[in-house]
């Protein structure tokens, strides 16, 4: 589902609703609760039905149709959401392996949508110019052809050369640091723990012992406005060395934070992991 649309069309139909209300409808009722409510003046001294009809009538007529009701009371509410999720923070749930170890499925994370510039909802227009994405960044985006979010870290920003080879990182020709951590499970090892350092920021990588991710032994240069992304599982990730570079209207925001952590719906939610991404 394409929430971000469906939230701003339900924004858009209850305003129109509370709008239409507010102009047309209320001023015809309130010029009908009037014309009753001078009736009932005239019937200070008197009581009985007739009364008791009179005021059944005004409080009929002062009563707002069901949609309006529920328009009012939303839009508040929606308005708030659009808002908040569009341009400030949005929340997101981390559906596979290739960011492992940094986050792992079932994490659910917070994504600052200002960060990298204001962008208008479902059109994803930037309107202000903030901030532009760094080398390390772990960043929400959609990839080139697909309308699904993507997460992966920044590797090559426009104009730089990015080559891997043989689980070997060379940005502008030269090698990223990189050191071991662990080889595990200890006694019967499938994978490294290897710790890379992208222009001052240090993060975690996965390397599979018995597979290779995709390779890019020629290297390719990131194009003007573009950005190159890879996944921290380097042997299980779909990213950049796969489906290509990410045009910067494309950029959703950056993940900042784990706040949550839920394997699935029969399991319990855990915040043993929450923190900073790093």
């Amino acid at each position: 589902m394409d929430f971000p649309l469906i939230l701003v069309l339900l924004t858009l139909v209850a305003f129109v609703v509370w709008a239409v209300d507010m102009l047309a409808l209320a001023p015809k009722r309130r010029v009908v609760i009037n014309s009753l409510q001078e009736k009932i003046s005239g019937w200070e001294e008197e009581g009985g039905d007739a009364r008791k009809r009179f005021e059944a009538a005004v409080q009929m007529q002062a009563k707002e149709p069901v949609m309006v009701e529920y328009a009012r009371s939303f839009l508040p509410v929606l308005l708030a959401v659009l808002v908040l999720r569009s341009f400030l923070v949005e929340p997101f749930q981390i559906p596979s392996s290739s960011m492992v170890p940094t986050l792992q499925i079932g994490d659910f994370i917070l994504v600052n949508k200002f960060t990298y510039g204001i962008r208008l909802p479902v059109l994803r227009t930037k309107v202000i110019d903030l901030n532009e994405p760094e080398r390390g960044d772990v960043m929400v985006f959609f990839p080139p052809n697909d309308p699904r979010y993507f997460i992966k870290r920044v590797i090559g920003l426009p104009g730089d050369h990015i080559r891997y080879q043989n689980k070997t990182l060379y940005i502008n020709g030269e090698a990223v640091e990189e050191k071991l951590i662990a080889r595990l499970p200890a006694n019967n090892p499938d994978y490294d723990l290897r710790e890379e350092s992208l222009d001052g920021i240090t993060h975690q990588l996965r390397f599979e012992l018995h597979r290779n991710g995709p390779e890019l032994g020629e290297g390719i240069t990131v194009k003007p406005g573009h950005y190159f992304m890879m996944g921290d599982n380097r042997d299980n990730s779909s990213d950049s060395r796969v489906w290509g570079q990410v045009p910067e209207e494309n950029v959703v925001g950056k993940a900042f934070a784990v706040w949550m952590h839920w394997d699935s719906f029969w399991s319990l939610p855990s915040f043993n992991t929450a923190g900073i991404i790093k």
